[in-house]
């Protein structure tokens, strides 16, 4: 989903009195070396906020797959198969909960519209948009190339063109999807450049990014890659690159910097970060460090006291 919004300065206040409140607790440290400090909702075994200042600005139980912070201040979160949004004072203000033939709820993201998208994973895979009252306004059946639930698909969003694009893990494809269920497009995630299908390249989050192309994260594959409109590969990013800090990268964001914020989901190295920042030219420019985190998705929020005009 492509969106540029920015945060109002009520919100901004909001954050900001949240830090004031939780300033003893504070919750893994930040380093850059150029100074950089975000605020960011992570999701993951812990579902929290962290200001620039390193304190938890909120919190909520569960292990979180997607996230997202609102306009309003709320918290949209996937989590114990339900997806929810929270007030600061952790309210449920909304929900939707998974259907029962299905297995896992996935990503949650609230649309410009103030519809929410959400993907099922099961024995009918599919993706809904849902109104404020929680009623299904869309669904998209999903074609995921697999019957193991769990492996179905990951973050799927929406775009500008009412399309919608979803990683399919083991089909190592994205797909773009047009709301009558029709596949208009595919990013094959097993091309011969990027190491074949032995690379295990599964696709978990894609971004179509403001110039057309579509960045990927390659978890198990330990890379990230942007492809074009035509599915080539002009970006990719591995191991080699950032000193093995890729550990089954999982969320992501493209920053307005054009700075790339990856998850590393399966880092249990404890000198290696959970988090990281790189630029275009592959450069580790800042990094998030936690002993018991595992980051499954990421939404950054501010960088260095100004709101970030994200593409996500």
């Amino acid at each position: 989903m492509n969106h540029s919004w920015l945060l109002s300065l009520s919100f901004l206040v909001l954050l900001a009195a949240n830090g004031e409140e939780a300033k003893s607790q504070t919750f893994g440290t930040q380093k850059s070396a150029s100074g950089i400090r975000h605020s960011f909702l992570v999701a993951g075994t812990k579902t929290v906020i962290v200001g620039e200042d390193d304190t938890i600005l909120w919190e909520t139980p569960g292990k979180a797959r997607d996230g997202f912070v609102l306009e309003n201040g709320n918290v949209l979160v996937s989590v114990k198969n339900q997806a929810k949004e929270i007030t600061r004072d952790g309210k449920v203000v909304w929900s939707y909960s998974l259907a029962r033939e299905n297995k896992e709820l996935g990503t949650a993201v609230r649309l410009a519209d103030g519809n929410t998208l959400v993907v099922e994973r099961g024995v009918k895979p599919r993706l809904l948009e849902l109104s404020k009252e929680g009623k299904i306004l869309v669904e998209v059946p999903l074609q995921p190339d697999t019957d193991n639930a769990h492996m179905q698909t990951r973050m799927a969003r929406k775009l500008p063109s009412g399309n919608y694009l979803v990683p399919h893990l083991l089909a190592f494809a994205v797909k773009e999807y047009a709301p009558d269920g029709s596949i208009v497009k595919t990013f094959s995630t097993d091309l011969e450049d990027l190491g074949g299908r032995a690379a295990e390249n599964w696709p978990f989050t894609a971004i179509r990014l403001a110039n057309g192309n579509t960045l990927v994260n390659l978890t198990h594959g330990n890379k990230i890659v942007e492809f074009d409109s035509e599915g080539k590969v002009t970006w990719k990013v591995t191991n080699e690159d950032v000193g093995g800090r890729f550990a089954d990268p999982c969320g992501g964001q493209r920053l307005a910097n054009g700075n790339t914020i990856v998850c590393s989901y399966g880092q249990k190295n404890g000198k290696m970060p959970k988090l990281f920042e790189i630029t275009p030219e592959k450069e580790v420019v800042w990094e998030f460090f936690h002993p018991a985190l595992r980051a499954h998705e990421v939404h950054v929020i501010t960088t260095n006291g100004t709101p970030e005009g994200a593409l996500k």
